[in-house]
């Protein structure tokens, strides 16, 4: 049985929690706002803000427990975490290939300071466009696309 399913309501405190936990293992080392990262973001306040259409488009490991989340909107890849003590066990590359193969992504923007993160995309056939945003007025993001050859390989299923 395939362990990637739709999330529901009952998982939402799950997803909630490995979001902060990401966060703060993944991007406070960069922006050191212990105000923000340690009270402001916090497991509540993520899965009250947690709405259905969000959710509708939420999809979660789940092989007994859930060990990693997408979420998609359109063709981008807007989140992928995987709980840490799951990390490098091929989980968040299975929630990459469903997102590619079912739900048809093709981009998704990555922190620019985010270096295992965009290795793991390149690896998994994402390559950086070159465009580069600054989102809320200081957050650099870096764009990845599906290479073009991975592309037309999933237009074939």
């Amino acid at each position: 049985m395939d362990p990637i399913r739709k999330a529901t309501e009952h998982d939402v405190s799950r997803i909630a929690e490995m979001i902060v936990v990401n966060y703060r293992i993944n991007f406070f080392p960069f922006f050191q706002n212990e105000p923000f990262y340690f009270s402001e973001l916090n497991v509540f306040d993520v899965a009250k803000n947690f709405h259905a259409e969000t959710l509708r488009n939420t999809y979660v490991y789940d092989d007994g427990v859930i060990k990693g989340m997408i979420l998609v909107n359109g063709d981008e890849l807007v989140k992928l975490y995987v709980e840490p003590q799951f990390q490098s066990r091929g989980i968040g590359a299975a929630l990459l290939a469903y997102a590619v193969n079912h739900l048809h992504i093709t981009w998704l923007w990555a922190l620019a300071y985010n270096k295992r993160g965009i290795a793991f995309y390149e690896r998994n056939g994402f390559q950086l466009t070159g465009e580069r945003i600054i989102e809320d007025e200081w957050v650099p993001l870096l764009k990845l696309s599906l290479a073009n050859d991975m592309l037309h390989k999933n237009e074939h299923p």
